[in-house]
C-alpha cells in the first residue's frame, strides 16, 4: 500500500462516515419559513442558499420577472445591496494583508485632495465600521459625481469624535473602497470582476451584468409593485453595486467560514475582517461585517438589525485590544436596492450559513426573523 494512501485512509473513513445532510428535511425547514414570508411580505421570488459542513442545498421560490413570466433558478442574478460592502471590506483587508495599505491610515494617504481637512485624518478603519464622526447614509442629494463629492467631504466638520459614534453611511464604506483601489493602483470594477471574485471562484457575480447574463438578472419590484431595478449613483459599486447568485454567496460564505482553498494573503485577509472593534448595542461591529456572541437570541439579532441601527447615531464603545476573530459567533449583513433585498448569516463553530435573496425590498426584521429560524432548526448541538 502507497505511504500517501496509508496517511490519507483515515480522512477517507471520516468523510465516508459524515454523509451530507439529507436534502429533505432542510427543504422543509425552509419552506416552512420561505413560503409564508413571501405571502406576507408579497414577494414575487426567492432564493435560498444553505451551508452545513461544507455541503450546499439550493431552493428556489417563484418568479424572477412577471412579465415575462421567468421562474427563479439556481442562475438568477439578484441585487444584494449593501451586502456589497462586505466585498469592499474584503478588498481592502486583501491591500492591508498584501502591504499595500494599513486601516491606520488616514483617509488623505489615498485620496490626497482630502490633506489637511478633518475628513482627510479620519481612519480607514473608522470609515470601514462607521465611526468617522457623523456621515450621512446616503450621497447628499445634488451630488452626481466624484469630484462634488470630495469636495463636499473638504468641507465636511464631524458632529463627534472618531470612534464615538457609529453613524451607518454608504458615503463612509464607498470612499473606503476608493482607498482600497488607489492602493492597488486599479480601478474598482476590474479589482471586483478580475481580482476578487475570481480568487474566491465566484462565476456569477457582477457589478457590471453581461448581455448574455441579462436574461437571468431578476426583475425588482418596487413597495408598490412596479417593476425597478438600481439606479447608478456616485459610489454605487462600493457600497450597493453587486448582482450574484444563491450560489456564488454560498460560495463566499464558506471562503469567510475557512471552508474553501485559498491563497494565504486572501486567507488573512478575510479572517481580519471578523475582528471586532467596537460594541453598539447588542451589535459587535467588525470591518463591515455584525457581529453577535454565538448562541443568539431572535430579539437581539432584530435589536442590532433595527431601523435605529440604520438611521441614528448609536454610541459605541471601542474594544481595547480588539477582538481576535472567533468561531462562536452570528455574523452577518443585510442588503437593499429599491426593488431587491438579501440577507446573509454564518456561523462558523457550527460550519453553518444561509442567504436569503429576494426580488422585493422587504422589511429586514423578516429576513433577519427567516434566517434564525431555518438555521435554528438545522442545529446539531
Amino acid at each position: 500500500m502507497p505511504v500517501w494512501f496509508r496517511l490519507l485512509a483515515p480522512l477517507l473513513v471520516l468523510l465516508a462516515a459524515t454523509p451530507a445532510p439529507d436534502a429533505a428535511p432542510i427543504r422543509d425547514a425552509v419552506d416552512r419559513v420561505v413560503r409564508p414570508m413571501m405571502v406576507k411580505d408579497g414577494i414575487p421570488g426567492v432564493a435560498v442558499g444553505v451551508t452545513i459542513a461544507g455541503s450546499d442545498y439550493f431552493f428556489t421560490y417563484g418568479v424572477a420577472s412577471k412579465q415575462p413570466r421567468r421562474p427563479v433558478t439556481r442562475e438568477t442574478l439578484f441585487e444584494i445591496g449593501s451586502v456589497t460592502k462586505t466585498f469592499t471590506a474584503t478588498l481592502t483587508s486583501w491591500a492591508e494583508a498584501e502591504h499595500r495599505l494599513s486601516l491606520s491610515d488616514g483617509t488623505a494617504t489615498y485620496v490626497p485632495s482630502l490633506r489637511g481637512s478633518p475628513f482627510g485624518r479620519v481612519s480607514l478603519l473608522d470609515l470601514g465600521t462607521h465611526t468617522p464622526g457623523g456621515l450621512p447614509l446616503q450621497v447628499p442629494s445634488g451630488i452626481a459625481t466624484e469630484a462634488a463629492l470630495l469636495d463636499w467631504l473638504k468641507k465636511w466638520r464631524p458632529t463627534y469624535a472618531p470612534g464615538t459614534y457609529r453613524t451607518y453611511s454608504n458615503v463612509g464604506i464607498g470612499i473606503l473602497g476608493l482607498a482600497a483601489d488607489k492602493s492597488w493602483h486599479e480601478d474598482f470594477d476590474a479589482l471586483m470582476e478580475r481580482q476578487l471574485f475570481p480568487a474566491l471562484g465566484m462565476t456569477n457575480s457582477y457589478l457590471s451584468v453581461p448581455e448574455p447574463r441579462m436574461a437571468d438578472y431578476a426583475q425588482g419590484y418596487a413597495q408598490d409593485g412596479a417593476p425597478v431595478r438600481m439606479s447608478p449613483g456616485v459610489l454605487w459599486r462600493e457600497t450597493y453595486g453587486v448582482r450574484s447568485t444563491a450560489g456564488d454567496l454560498v460560495r463566499f460564505i464558506e471562503a469567510n467560514m475557512n471552508e474553501l482553498e485559498l491563497g494565504p494573503a486572501l486567507r488573512r485577509a478575510i479572517v481580519r475582517t471578523h475582528t471586532g472593534y467596537f460594541q453598539a448595542g447588542p451589535m459587535t461591529q467588525d470591518l463591515v461585517w455584525e457581529q453577535y456572541p454565538y448562541p443568539v437570541s431572535l430579539p437581539a439579532l432584530l435589536e442590532g438589525n433595527s431601523p435605529r441601527m440604520i438611521f441614528d447615531a448609536t454610541p459605541v464603545t471601542q474594544i481595547r485590544p480588539p477582538q481576535e476573530p472567533r468561531d462562536d459567533v452570528w455574523i452577518g449583513k443585510t442588503g437593499s436596492t429599491n426593488g431587491f433585498g438579501a440577507y446573509v448569516a454564518f456561523v462558523p463553530e457550527k460550519r453553518l450559513g444561509i442567504v436569503i435573496l429576494a426580488n422585493r425590498s422587504f422589511p429586514i426584521a423578516d429576513r433577519v426573523t427567516a434566517a434564525y429560524r431555518i438555521l435554528a432548526s438545522l442545529v446539531k448541538e
